[in-house]
């Protein structure tokens, strides 16, 4: 429904903001990373995502597009609601995220309030499967298993939201035979956040 909301924060609280656009206060729920980053009065842009069930609407709010993809994602896994996700949010980045997702290593997700072993497992193979399945369709080819770090690299920057070709060209110049795959996703994001 709304991709963004730009305004004035009049008012902040534990988990969610309001926004003021041309008079009119959105309260948005975020994320903690999110909310760090308001201040009072600041003008901003939100970019946000609209809940909707039956009883219930809801609209979400985020720093940046790639704190959205990964709402999005998070909410697309069974078991994971928007609360859920605001927590995994709340707790890490989404860089911090990705990286999870593509090395496997659920102890980041753990430190979110309300997620459990069981559910950190359920998350990083349902967002690698995604990932894996997005990457064969727009390869035309069958699914390899990341191994390297340049392959790891690339599955963190897709959780995140980038394309094939992004990714691609911000990798091009990044030495990943002799860097970790934090400081490849690192040196990738570089890339892609210049104009």
């Amino acid at each position: 429904m709304f991709y963004y909301l730009k305004g004035e924060i009049t008012h902040k609280d534990s988990g969610f903001t309001v926004i003021d656009v041309g008079g009119v206060g959105y309260k948005c729920s975020v994320s903690l990373n999110t909310l760090s980053k308001l201040g009072i009065g600041a003008k901003t842009t939100l970019y946000t995502h609209m809940y909707v069930r039956e009883d219930l609407q809801e609209l979400y709010g985020f720093s940046d597009t790639e704190e959205l993809n990964c709402f999005k994602m998070l909410i697309g896994i069974s078991g994971v609601g928007p609360k859920a996700a605001l927590s995994v949010l709340s707790a890490i980045t989404p860089q911090q995220l990705a990286l999870s997702v593509a090395t496997g290593d659920e102890k980041p997700l753990l430190t979110a309030q309300g997620i459990g072993k069981k559910l950190a497992m359920r998350i990083i193979l349902e967002l690698k499967d995604k990932i894996s399945s997005e990457q064969s369709v727009s390869a035309g080819v069958s699914y390899v298993p990341i191994s390297d770090s340049a392959g790891e690299a690339s599955a963190a920057l897709a959780v995140l939201g980038y394309s094939r070709d992004e990714i691609s060209a911000a990798l091009k110049g990044v030495d990943t035979a002799n860097l970790t795959v934090e400081e490849i996703v690192r040196s990738a994001l570089k890339g892609l956040m210049k104009p």
